[in-house]
């Protein structure tokens, strides 16, 4: 089982244009649709549309459109009531690909609902395999949340805690990887922006374009202790660093949707791979083919494993020579590391089945991960 916890939950909206968007003019939209999101709720989605068993945590009264969306799309959740109304986030689709994103702050989360999160994650923990931390930080919370829910976890559950995932940008990010800590992710999934920013550097653009360099940089995390660093390049790709090598793959031409929810889709596939024992390389394999195959669906819509192409992406070793870790570290511990069998969860909003899967999509134009991979 994988647990996601999403602090800053939304309701996204997805307008298609039918022309490109005009700045100061009235446009007829071609379509829309309404999905449950934000990170570790895509991702969830992803996981269950797959038949894999995950459970969704976030804040937010349990009659918000999220999770009646949630129940409709059959994915398991427990929400903790804050008596506010989850923010929403609209997506604007141009017939190129071209995607625009505005996103509300979300309402605040008070210390005792994280608290509660830390609570239920404590209990479902020694079932599960993964814990998903992922997406922005509402109003409320300080910057290292992530770094201290993962603490928290860590100390209570000890040997039995599920590894740990990581998803997110800014200073919620740049604190989970301080030194030090005791608790590292054991994949983190950036872009090529958010690496730099994760080390305090501003050549993001050089990394989204050149992959070696990429995966050169997010050795330093990995040399910190990080146990892999799944790096999403947009049309580039992604690279995955671990201590054993680097790799980059990328994945046959796609016509592009919407971009949104790429990245997420990405990380599920690596976890999916990581489930069933794949390599890193297939691994990677994986999180390309879940990542060009969300590009290819409209809105925020979460490919199955049927409607992904591993065999459309070709993956490269970039030949990286093996780091020396110090016994201990993150990647050390997840090198030795086997996931837990499920749990069940008396708790958790059961869906009456899952939903349908959609169909496939065709393919055309460049893609990878999303280009833009915008944190939601």
């Amino acid at each position: 089982m994988i647990i996601t916890v999403t602090l800053n939950p939304s309701v996204d909206r997805t307008v298609d244009l039918s022309q490109p968007l005009q700045r100061g003019e009235v446009q007829r939209a071609s379509g829309t649709r309404q999905d449950p999101g934000g990170k570790g709720v895509n991702i969830s989605r992803a996981l269950a549309a797959s038949g894999e068993e995950t459970v969704a945590l976030a804040p937010g009264d349990s009659s918000d459109p999220l999770f009646t969306g949630l129940d409709a799309a059959g994915v398991r959740y427990e929400n903790v009531p804050i008596g506010a109304a989850i923010r929403s986030n609209i997506t604007i689709t141009e017939p190129d690909g071209t995607t625009t994103k505005i996103n509300e702050p979300g309402p605040p989360v008070d210390e005792d609902t994280v608290e509660r999160i830390v609570e239920r994650i404590v209990r479902r923990g020694p079932g599960a395999s993964w814990l998903v931390c992922a997406g922005s930080v509402p109003p409320g919370p300080a910057p290292d949340v992530y770094a201290v829910l993962a603490a928290r976890v860590k100390g209570a559950l000890g040997a039995a805690a599920p590894l740990l995932a990581l998803d997110t940008s800014g200073a919620p990010l740049f604190e989970a990887l301080a030194p030090g800590l005791p608790v590292l992710p054991d994949v983190i999934k950036p872009n090529g922006f958010e690496l730099a920013e994760s080390l305090g550097r501003t050549d993001g653009a050089a990394f989204e374009a050149d992959p070696k360099a990429a995966a050169e940089a997010a050795r330093e995390l990995v040399a910190r202790g990080v146990g892999a660093v799944l790096c999403t390049l947009g049309g580039n790709g992604a690279v995955l660093v671990t201590a054993e090598g680097a790799w980059h793959a990328v994945h046959e031409p796609v016509t592009v949707r919407s971009t949104v929810g790429a990245g997420d889709s990405a990380l599920t596939g690596y976890l999916v791979a990581s489930q069933r024992g794949d390599s890193p390389s297939e691994c990677l394999r994986q999180a390309v083919a879940h990542g060009s195959a969300a590009a290819s669906l409209p809105g925020t819509q979460m490919p199955t494993v049927a409607q992904t192409r591993p065999e459309a992406v070709h993956v490269t070793d970039l030949s990286l020579p093996p780091l020396a870790l110090a016994a201990g570290s993150a990647a050390d511990d997840a090198a030795a590391s086997s996931p837990a069998g499920p749990a069940t969860a008396p708790q958790a909003h059961e869906p009456a089945a899952a939903a349908a899967p959609t169909s496939p999509r065709t393919a055309g134009d460049p893609s990878g991960p999303a280009p833009t991979d915008p944190r939601s």
